[in-house]
């Protein structure tokens, strides 16, 4: 279990490929680690009322996330052997093809670390107060449906 508060997961706009990168790398000198797990979310272009999404615009009640993700991280971490794990999520509009969630989880062997991801993954989206609004290509907008 870890005693680590978490930092915030917000990021403003979209998650940059450069941090995603740098979070993976900065994990090459943890030689105990045998397994990494990486979900990117990237904002599709669907069709709503035969208008194309254009982009997302992300808001959150920022500060019961982090205190709701702090409950979970531990669950996780008692739940699982990690050794680390990493989240980050967009606030504000991210245009299609840009990634807008990131989960990173690491252990010793692979099971943990997938397992650990997938589930979080499910978990942001069903328990975490953050909301999408799709803005279409006529710049009208519906807010987005988790699924």
């Amino acid at each position: 279990m870890s005693n680590k508060k978490p930092n915030s997961i917000f990021v403003s706009g979209p998650i940059a490929a450069q941090k995603i990168a740098d979070d993976i790398q900065k994990h090459s000198s943890k030689v105990s680690i045998g397994a990494h797990s990486i979900f990117l979310g990237q904002v599709r272009a669907d069709e709503i009322d035969n208008k194309k999404v254009t982009a997302i615009d992300y808001t959150a009640y920022e500060e019961m996330v982090m205190e709701k993700m702090a409950v979970i991280r531990e669950s996780f971490f008692a739940k699982y052997a990690l050794t680390c794990m990493h989240i980050y999520h967009s606030l504000g509009r991210v245009e299609v093809g840009e990634i807008c969630l990131f989960v990173f989880t690491s252990s010793v062997h692979r099971r943990d670390a997938i397992d650990a991801c997938n589930e979080m993954v499910e978990t942001i989206k069903k328990e975490l107060p953050i909301w999408g609004k799709e803005i279409c290509e006529d710049n009208s907008s519906v807010w987005k449906k988790n699924n």
